[in-house]
């Protein structure tokens, strides 16, 4: 009995370290905060392989992030049959999609952790993708999702793809056409954004469309529909995070006339936020008993500090920067693309033009502003490894800041490839996804 006890809290202790900092199971990580309390390399050298785990060739053309479990990475990708991968990045504004689609297999990847070796490689769909992309975006932005058990694809309006680690497919779900365009110019195809999230024994999807917005749940294992909230908002990319306040577990979700709080159990609506930026991309996250959203598009780029107690109508009065259920506020501080993040007591906003301004996160007050590199954009979301925080450009120029509160930029470190993935972080390996390639980043044992 005793041997058994001690082989049962052996697995045990196994299952819980793979749900820890060795895990990133879906974007942004645990929480979606990006963090991982394990340091990993701040410097590498890709030509001389130094702090060069392995670097493995990815066809197709995606932005989805990988995500880790034990001893496997997963990821997504859109191959196209015909030499259609055309991307154009930087800082512009066409807003017109690519055309002349093509026929796209997308497919979902296992990778071996430690050698970066394919181990199952399966086509979830076929076929010319039902909405066009940007000309900055693909077939593959969202980006998988796993509990160990399973591992989620969705890939908008080809549907959503449930697997078990091995590759298997367990079950799929049709939701038809899910344009997440510009609500101001419907023609204006981009492509989907949100990814899904495993919550304990439920899938969360978020689908934020021209017609017929809704969040919802389902059985991770079964795939029945547990509940589906409606949600009268135009479309949004951000992702699904689940928080805990008051014992209770909510859905928190971006948007721009409904940023808001449900009810995990029943997708009951708990609150909502009109906010002022009108394409929603960052995902929200918890930190110091607070619930931070950012926007950057339209008439405002604010930042919130949202209370998780938050209940009904919440939005701000005019010129008002705090209410009963809004900590704080910066009406002119927010992101539009990345992902903001929390490293100790500091919230660290990067915009798309590299503008980086950090702030106090339980007070908003700001601490400094500094410029990342010269000209370059940036899409993907910050990481953070001990107190090192990673923020990767499109151009594939990774700047590795010290944690604190003066500017402190501790090395610049080439990835060779455009970049607009947002990197994982598990067991101090970072793991970067660029244009044409998986590259694991930490120190050789």
């Amino acid at each position: 009995m005793g041997r058994f006890l001690l082989i049962l809290c052996l697995c045990l202790s196994g299952f819980v370290a793979a749900a820890g900092d060795e895990s990133w199971p879906s974007f942004r990580g645990p929480g979606a905060r990006g963090v991982a309390e394990t340091a990993a390399p701040t410097t590498w050298d890709l030509e001389k392989g130094t702090h060069v785990l392995w670097k493995q060739a990815i066809p197709g053309l995606a932005h989805s992030s990988p995500v880790v479990w034990g001893d496997r990475i997963f990821l997504t990708t859109s191959v196209p049959a015909e030499a259609d991968d055309e991307l154009k990045v930087g800082l512009y504004g066409d807003i017109a999609p690519v055309k002349n689609e093509v026929v796209q297999d997308l497919q979902v990847m296992a990778l071996d952790r430690k050698t970066g070796k394919v181990v199952w490689q399966e086509t979830a769909f076929r076929g010319v993708p039902k909405i066009k992309r940007h000309t900055k975006a693909t077939h593959a932005n969202s980006t998988p999702a796993t509990d160990g058990k399973r591992v989620a694809a969705f890939f908008g309006s080809e549907g959503l793809y449930v697997y078990d680690i091995k590759g298997k497919l367990l079950w799929k779900k049709d939701f038809g056409v899910l344009d997440s365009g510009f609500f101001m110019v419907p023609q204006a195809q981009w492509g989907f954004g949100s990814s899904p999230v495993f919550h304990e024994d439920k899938l969360l999807v978020l689908a934020d469309v021209q017609k017929g917005s809704f969040l919802a749940a389902f059985d991770a294992k079964s795939g029945k529909e547990l509940w589906r909230t409606e949600r009268s908002d135009v479309p949004t990319w951000g992702t699904p995070t689940v928080i805990e306040a008051g014992g209770k577990k909510q859905v928190v979700v971006n948007g721009f006339r409904h940023m808001g709080g449900y009810d995990l159990a029943s997708g009951k609506e708990l609150w909502k936020l009109h906010g002022t930026g009108d394409i929603p991309v960052p995902t929200p996250f918890e930190a110091h008993g607070l619930i931070y959203v950012s926007q950057a598009h339209g008439p405002g780029n604010p930042v919130y500090a949202i209370k998780p107690g938050a209940k009904g109508d919440i939005t701000l009065g005019e010129g008002k920067t705090s209410n009963d259920h809004v900590a704080w506020s910066v009406p002119r501080g927010g992101s539009y693309m990345p992902t903001p993040i929390i490293v100790g007591d500091l919230l660290y906003v990067c915009r798309d033009n590299g503008a980086l301004t950090v702030y106090r996160a339980k007070t908003g007050e700001q601490v400094y502003r500094q410029r990342l590199g010269k000209g370059a954009a940036y899409t993907a979301s910050a990481v953070a490894a001990g107190d090192k925080v990673y923020f990767t450009s499109e151009d594939g120029d990774v700047y590795v800041v010290r944690a604190g509160e003066t500017y402190d930029e501790v090395a610049v470190n080439a990835l060779d490839e455009v970049t607009l993935a947002s990197p994982a972080v598990a067991d101090g390996t970072l793991y970067f996804r660029t244009r044409g390639h998986l590259i694991a980043i930490g120190a050789k044992k």
